[in-house]
């Protein structure tokens, strides 16, 4: 091959059948059922990212139309009109650059010269690339022909950007989602072109470009025609991060463990190096983010350190890193927002949800700990007012209980009784029902008349008094002020357990 005659790999390797197009199955199925059944429309629209296959697609259905014995999905490589049109010189196939003919003149012209019959094919096809571009007038005037064409007329658009095109000419057309193309093919896609072409590729290499490429097959095809240039015929990884600016594997590595950490200066270490080596910042962000991806994925399999290393903190984080990109990307000082970005991620990784503090508690306590111990038995349980048995949650210990019901009759009686300026001489009286002493019962049975109350409180204070007699409790609650007694039992509908810090001119 002369130098002069130099073909890129890109269009060298350009698929020459559908069975050679690569990550467009859905695609290559609907497409060769329609002309096996005849069910061939009018007009079609390929939508998707740019070098995954929407103007080779379309060259290749026209072939498939065109050909001497067709319509057929495989077309032998000896047909002359097949030759014809892939390499560009069939008339009867008319390739329009939307964005350089995309005045209303021109889509005028363009609706004229459909309806004549074609001279050497089965039909005229027309492939209008970046369709988007067209003026909303040129949309117009196609909008007619578009409904209804001339028999012999098939109309093809492509398109990256698929929500620039007016809705009236979407709906008459059928659409195809072009997918961006899995890394691994586009890996075994550059191991064939490289055993072809003699060249001695390592695998890391062609996963870096694969990468590099972001599902675009022309893009990874063109960038290895590059590295081919530069390195000769031996690729190795050094030589594609070296040109490209990318970090390595390893490096991106100790990162993302420098933000889990929250190792400051490890991170300042790590850009600064990336400053040096002259790498991408942003494609360093976007290889980061890619790596706490897997570490997502991981952690929800419960596979590596999913224990220390939650879902909601790696979510975090990449939200963090998203928010970042434009800021990397657009900023006036690459490493300087780069560097924000990794602290704001560090700060999101060190936050804690609920949930995650109550998923580390229940793991670091035993499995014995975690059954409940048992109680003492009750001898008899309160009886409230109503006459019904207050009975102890199963879930909440009977003293907590006690203590929250107890907190709301608190603030009621502190805010309802005169302030005498005497805190002092209020008396904390608890009634509990897990203790029943024959003290307590000759307390309660003795009616309640002024006696001296400070012996009684000195008493109280020491012994910690705890009254649980049904009488007695009846006796404490009848001497509660009826305005509090109203609010607990008509309003809240409540039951007497216990009774704390009683104003005692209420008690005599």
């Amino acid at each position: 091959m002369s130098k002069s005659s130099y073909q890129v790999i890109a269009r060298r390797w350009r698929p020459k059948q559908f069975s050679e197009l690569v990550g467009q199955d859905h695609v290559v199925r609907t497409l060769g059922n329609a002309i096996e059944q005849g069910r061939i429309a009018h007009a079609y629209l390929f939508v998707g990212p740019r070098g995954t296959g929407k103007t080779t697609s379309a060259r290749l259905f026209a072939k498939s139309l065109n050909w001497e014995d067709g319509p057929s999905l495989e077309v032998p490589e000896d047909s002359e009109i097949g030759q014809a049109i892939m390499e560009g010189r069939c008339l009867d196939v008319i390739e329009i650059d939307g964005a350089s003919n995309n005045s209303v003149e021109q889509v005028r012209d363009l609706r004229d010269e459909c309806q004549y019959a074609p001279s050497q094919c089965r039909f005229k096809i027309y492939v209008i690339d970046e369709v988007h571009m067209l003026s909303q007038q040129a949309f117009n005037a196609l909008l007619k022909t578009l409904e209804e064409p001339p028999p012999h007329v098939k109309f093809v658009f492509a398109t990256t950007e698929s929500n620039k095109v007016l809705p009236t000419i979407v709906s008459r057309c059928q659409r195809f989602e072009f997918r961006s193309i899995p890394s691994p093919l586009i890996v075994c896609k550059l191991q064939e072109i490289c055993q072809a072409e003699g060249i001695e590729a390592d695998q890391e290499a062609l996963e870096a470009i694969a990468r590099m490429a972001m599902g675009g097959m022309r893009d990874a095809q063109s960038i290895l025609d590059q590295m081919i240039s530069f390195c000769g015929k031996v690729l190795k990884p050094e030589d594609v991060l070296d040109v490209y600016g990318l970090a390595a594997a390893h490096q991106i590595k100790d990162l993302g463990g420098a933000i889990l950490d929250a190792d400051y200066d490890k991170i300042l270490a790590s850009t600064g190096q990336f400053a040096e080596m002259g790498l991408d910042f942003y494609r360093a962000l976007l290889d980061l983010s890619e790596y706490f991806r897997e570490k997502l994925l991981s952690s929800l399999s419960g596979e590596g350190d999913s224990l220390e290393i939650y879902p909601e903190q790696i979510t975090r984080v990449l939200d963090a890193l998203q928010n970042g990109e434009s800021l990397v990307k657009l900023g006036l000082s690459e490493k300087a927002n780069f560097e924000v970005t990794l602290f704001r991620a560090v700060e999101s990784a060190r936050s804690k949800s609920i949930d995650q503090v109550i998923r580390r508690i229940t793991q670091t306590i035993p499995e014995g700990a975690k059954k409940k111990s048992p109680k003492p038995e009750v001898k008899q349980a309160s009886q409230s007012v109503s006459g019904k048995v207050a009975e102890p949650s199963p879930d909440i210990p009977e003293e907590n209980t006690q203590r929250v019901e107890t907190q709301e009759l608190d603030a009621f009686s502190e805010s309802k009784a005169p302030d005498s300026g005497e805190k002092d001489q209020e008396m904390p009286v608890d009634l509990d029902v897990t203790e029943n002493s024959e003290k307590e019962r000759q307390v309660g049975a003795q009616s309640p008349q002024p006696v001296d109350t400070s012996k009684k409180r000195e008493d109280a204070l020491v012994n910690d008094l705890r009254i649980t007699d049904p009488d007695v409790i009846e006796q404490r609650v009848k001497a509660l002020p009826a305005e509090i007694r109203k609010i607990v039992e008509e309003d809240f509908k409540g039951e007497y357990v216990a009774v704390e810090k009683i104003d005692s001119d209420k008690l005599i």
